[in-house]
Order: C-alpha cells, then structure tokens, then sequence
C-alpha cells in the first residue's frame, strides 16, 4: 500500500526548497474510464501569489523525480506501480486541505464532504462563514442553516467557481500572454 504520509514527508522539503508551499499530495489510479495508470498529483504554490507558473512546476517535478531516484538508490521504493507526475498550481478553484485554507477564503462558497457522518450529514455546500483557529472549527451556511464542522472530519474541500472568488483571486502571470509566436514555413 502507498504510504501517502511518507511520500508527503519527501515532497515538502522540495517544495520549500523552491520557496513553495505545500496544498496537497494524492496517489490515485485513473481518472478516466478504463485509465489504469496511477497519478502522483502534487499541488503547490508560491505564499505571496497562490500559484505556480510553468517554470516553478517543471522545477519542483526535477527536485522529486530526482529525490524518489536518490530514495530508490538507497533501497527505498516509495511507489511500486508505474505512474505519472502530475505538478500544479491548486487553481482558482482550488482544494482547500489546510487549516489556513479555510481562514483565507471566508466568505467564499465551497463544498465540504466529511469523513464520517456529522448529525445526518456528511457534504456541505454554501458560503464559509468562518474559522476558528483555536478550536479548529469551520462555520458554513448551507440553505440558511449555519454548520460547524471540525477541521478533523473534513475529507474533501474545494472552492466552487463563482463571479465572487474570480473577482477576489488575484491574476495569474500574464507575461508574455501579448506576444505572438508565428512559425515560419521552410
């Protein structure tokens, strides 16, 4: 079985070697039907922008390929299948995996699916109304009725696409977006 938590332990000190910080890692198999082959998904951006250009993805996919290779080497195996690198930017809609997540983006609409049952419910969808960093505590308004969920039950969390968050996220690097690269025919 992938020990995820390892795998996560080798990538951090990679990405904040490049001065990135960490969003999430996943190990999945597919993502289309009959799609067999795993993915390493890592996601990571700069503190000061929310994102990753090109250049920083390319940078951190050398660093990992080339410390699983170090790993491996040494005898360590941290993936026994063949799989695919996939490094990126967590997006405007991005997942929302860590405790700062959560306080950074009130007042935006997301979804939130638990881990286990919270009263008769288990997935949430509505405007984040708040967090408590002390008690770890997310407060989200679905239909009028204000939840509070503790951080610990949170499976799965993402930011859904709206005129709000657009509007709040800051742009992505548009340079060189203006030229125009024409290829001449021999």
């Amino acid at each position: 079985m992938t020990d995820i938590a390892r795998i996560t332990e080798v990538v951090e000190p990679e990405a904040k070697a490049l001065g990135f910080d960490l969003v999430r890692v996943r190990y999945f198999k597919g993502g289309e039907i009959g799609d067999e082959e795993h993915t390493l998904q890592i996601m990571a951006e700069r503190p000061d922008t929310g994102q990753l250009v090109i250049e920083d993805c390319a940078a951190l996919s050398r660093r990992v390929s080339d410390r699983f290779d170090e790993l491996e080497e040494q005898g360590e195996m941290l993936l026994e299948d063949a799989y695919r690198l996939e490094v990126s930017s967590p997006g405007i809609d991005r997942p929302l995996t860590r405790a700062k997540d959560f306080a950074a983006w009130i007042g935006h609409e997301t979804r939130v699916e638990l881990s286990e049952l919270l009263g008769e419910r288990k997935r949430f969808r509505g405007d984040l109304k708040g967090f408590d960093p002390e008690t770890q505590v997310i407060s989200i308004e679905d239909d009028g009725t204000v939840y509070n969920v503790p951080f610990e039950l949170v499976a799965n969390a993402k930011l859904i696409l709206t005129d709000k968050l657009i509007a709040a996220s800051r742009p992505l690097d548009t340079s060189g977006a203006d030229e125009i690269l024409e290829e001449q025919e021999d």
